[in-house]
């Protein structure tokens, strides 16, 4: 090094006080932030043990059940400028249909992809 970075060292020494002081301040705050993340782990309920667990019930395991779904319209509101609000509106976009039987193919309503074609030639 030169005599003139020497020099630009020797007065730069608060920038390096600066820096280390940062230096410990935020190793004290991850040492901080890591004992009290330990003290809440401890505070918290302890896992299952093997007998614990949850079990299936006497029937067996619950299935998916099939539903044929309709779309739900969003209300209207009643007068000019009237909003609705949440919870006016319902919670999906579509209700349970009344008409439970699934819809069936029909030979000839469709082709391939849906083009509406004749199907099989």
């Amino acid at each position: 090094m030169t005599t003139n970075q020497y020099e630009a060292a020797a007065t730069n020494a608060g920038g390096v006080i600066a820096v280390l002081i940062a230096g410990l301040v935020i190793v004290g705050a991850l040492i901080w932030a890591v004992r009290l993340g330990m003290q809440v782990r401890r505070r918290e309920p302890r896992t299952p043990r093997r007998g614990e667990h949850p079990t299936l019930p006497e029937s067996g395991p619950v299935h998916e059940t099939r539903q044929m779904r309709e779309p739900d319209e969003v209300p209207r509101a009643g007068a000019e400028g009237e909003r609705l609000t949440p919870h006016q509106l319902h919670s999906s976009g579509s209700k349970r249909s009344e008409d439970q039987t699934r819809r069936r193919w029909d030979p000839g309503s469709s082709g391939s992809f849906g083009s509406g074609g004749p199907g099989r030639s």
